[in-house]
């Protein structure tokens, strides 16, 4: 290597480190990592007083073995030591927050053979998170355009077709969503699958007959998760960008004699878009417990029909790691809308955001 390629060399690693601190040194990294100690000790007082809540209720897990008669005095004591159930609650907590933070343990099921939670949980991510983002998808796919077009028709016959559709979708609760679509499908049975996510002959499938059957399973539980949530977005979305069409900018815009779909869809509709990113970031938080009604109508395997479980047997360990895994979705979802929000709208200081 020569002299100058040696030089050159030195000064593209000299420019890296350069571009390294700036990076390092911006608002953005130092913001993150602030939000992010904050978030740390959120999760702890939040974890801290759900353990506490959750012992105010009466009994425990042993209570259930109890009513068992095959099951002696002896086992119940030898597990009540076993699961730590004879120490008081603030030893159990600071020996749960103990094996956490040396050996990343989070405890184990009482009602799943012992089984390490953390393990249960991921077995049940992927299904819950599979039906969450499809519903996500759909419900921004369908409510984006008909807020945009109700917006742009304000007070014509399609937006009030829109806004009655609105109505009747913030107006139906979940559960009664998901009973009439369970109803529903009961009756095209067997053209769609009442419940579950796969078929009986599901191993023997080629991998797209795998995926086609999943997403043949999915249509119902996807269809009660997003005719809900699309209500309200459509609503945000029509409100916020007729927000934007009254400004002085968009009627200079005009006068000027931009084209009206450039005047809507890059000025108006750009600047509707904050409220709507501060949306999604809430959205991404619920991803993992949004569809709990809907996962036990439909008998899907994912978290909602799990945690109902450790709810009901007072399995301590696994309705906590649950709730911890739901409030650090919601610090992260948190985090991303403000990350998302600067990249939108560059003038926006991270500093400023509460």
């Amino acid at each position: 290597m020569t002299s100058r390629e040696t030089a050159s060399a030195q000064q593209r690693l000299s420019d890296g480190l350069v571009q390294v601190q700036r990076f390092l040194a911006s608002e953005t990294v130092g913001y993150v990592v602030k939000r992010l100690l904050q978030g740390a000790l959120t999760l702890l007082l939040a974890s801290a007083l759900s353990f506490f809540i959750i012992q105010l209720a009466p009994g425990d897990y042993l209570d259930t073995l109890r009513q068992n008669p095959q099951i002696s005095e002896d086992t119940l004591n030898a597990f009540r030591e076993q699961f730590g159930l004879d120490r008081s609650p603030i030893e159990q907590y600071f020996l749960w927050l103990r094996q956490i933070f040396t050996r990343g343990n989070f405890g184990v099921s009482f009602i799943y053979s012992q089984r390490p939670v953390t393990s249960l949980l991921w077995e049940r991510i992927p299904a819950t998170l599979l039906l969450s983002i499809a519903s996500l998808v759909i419900t921004w796919a369908v409510a984006l355009p008909l807020g945009i077009i109700g917006a742009v028709n304000q007070n014509k016959l399609i937006d009030r077709i829109f806004r009655v559709i609105s109505y009747i979708g913030q107006g139906m609760p979940a559960l009664i969503m998901g009973l009439l679509l369970l109803f529903l499908a009961q009756q095209l049975s067997p053209l769609v699958p009442v419940g579950g996510m796969t078929s009986i002959n599901h191993a023997d499938l080629t991998l797209i007959g795998k995926v086609l059957d999943i997403g043949w399973h999915m249509i119902f539980p996807t269809l009660a998760l997003s005719l809900v949530g699309f209500a309200g977005l459509q609503r945000i979305t029509r409100g916020e960008l007729l927000d934007v069409l009254r400004q002085d900018y968009i009627q200079t815009a005009r006068a000027k004699g931009l084209p009206e779909n450039r005047v809507i869809y890059v000025h108006a509709l750009r600047n509707a878009l904050n409220p709507l990113v501060t949306l999604l970031g809430f959205e991404f938080a619920s991803l993992l417990g949004g569809s709990f009604i809907v996962e036990n109508f439909f008998n899907w395997p994912g978290l909602g029909r799990l945690v109902l479980e450790a709810i009901t047997a007072q399995d301590l360990y696994l309705v906590m790691a649950s709730l911890m895994m739901g409030a650090a979705m919601l610090i992260i979802g948190n985090l991303l809308a403000d990350l998302l929000l600067k990249a939108v709208d560059p003038r926006i200081k991270l500093s400023s955001i509460q």
